[in-house]
């Protein structure tokens, strides 16, 4: 579990990866958001090919100043298929104005093309060009598909991950094969900011809802990611450190609608299939 800012977990290649960082999914003023991001402490920046920002993410750490050894960037793979892959993280790389992916991700298990992407992945970690892969909604039978086809087991697997979605079966079944955990949209996307269960507790421990969600994620020792564009929110949302939930309201929210947690996850892992 994440005590600070900088806190790390070692992943099971050896790589060492921060618990937490800023996500920037469809973010606005992203250049500017990384940039204030890094200043104040962050050192890990989630993106993706399909976000269409990771040009402007390379532009928020040059922004910055920060030395790029420093800093630990994810970034994922949207079209599966060997040449795809090859092809797509040299323009990621571009992009990023960077020699090297910290932590390479195929963003989900599209077109049944999940070995031969990921036996491409493993080619340019041989290069030096990634430090480690993982993948990103990937469900059980997926990630077998991986072992079965005799591949080292991905050091991440990162899902939508929060009180309303989940996936404990995934959950059980990473831990279980020491693949790390990385939850992305832990605010819910906001839709659940103003949920009368969430204010209470805000009120109660005197902080955000957001930050509520966000403290959830990291006290169960997941990586955690929440994104934001403004600076206070950006501030705002690593201050979850120096306080923690009850255990009583760590049940409370373990707890939280099982039965529609179930439902959603089938609904999103039906996008990806394979």
């Amino acid at each position: 579990m994440a005590t600070n800012i900088d806190s790390v977990i070692n992943l099971n290649d050896g790589i060492t990866m921060p618990l937490f960082g800023l996500g920037t999914a469809w973010t606005n003023e992203c250049s500017q958001a990384v940039s204030y991001a890094i200043e104040q402490g962050y050192r890990m920046i989630d993106t993706a090919q399909r976000y269409g920002n990771e040009e402007d993410v390379g532009k928020g750490i040059t922004m910055s100043g920060k030395d790029r050894k420093d800093l630990f960037i994810v970034t994922k793979q949207w079209q599966n298929g060997h040449d795809a892959c090859i092809q797509g993280l040299q323009r990621s790389l571009v992009r990023l104005d960077t020699d090297y992916i910290d932590l390479f991700l195929i963003h989900g298990p599209r077109e049944g093309r999940n070995v031969e992407t990921y036996k491409a992945m493993l080619e340019l970690k041989k290069q030096g060009l990634v430090r480690s892969v993982g993948v990103s909604n990937f469900n059980i039978h997926h990630l077998e598909g991986l072992r079965i086809a005799g591949l080292p087991t991905p050091s991440v697997n990162q899902i939508e991950l929060h009180p309303w979605l989940q996936p404990r079966e995934i959950i059980d079944y990473c831990k279980k094969h020491n693949i790390t955990v990385m939850g992305y949209s832990p605010l819910v996307k906001s839709k659940m900011l103003k949920n009368q269960q969430i204010c209470d507790l805000a009120k109660r421990y005197n902080k955000t809802t957001a930050q509520i969600l966000i403290r959830w994620s990291v006290q169960h020792g997941y990586i955690t990611i929440p994104k934001s564009s403004k600076p206070n929110r950006i501030k705002e949302n690593m201050q979850v450190f120096d306080w923690m939930l009850s255990e009583d309201d760590m049940d409370y929210l373990d707890q939280n609608n099982v039965e529609e947690i179930r439902c959603a996850w089938d609904a999103i892992n039906s996008e990806w299939h394979g």
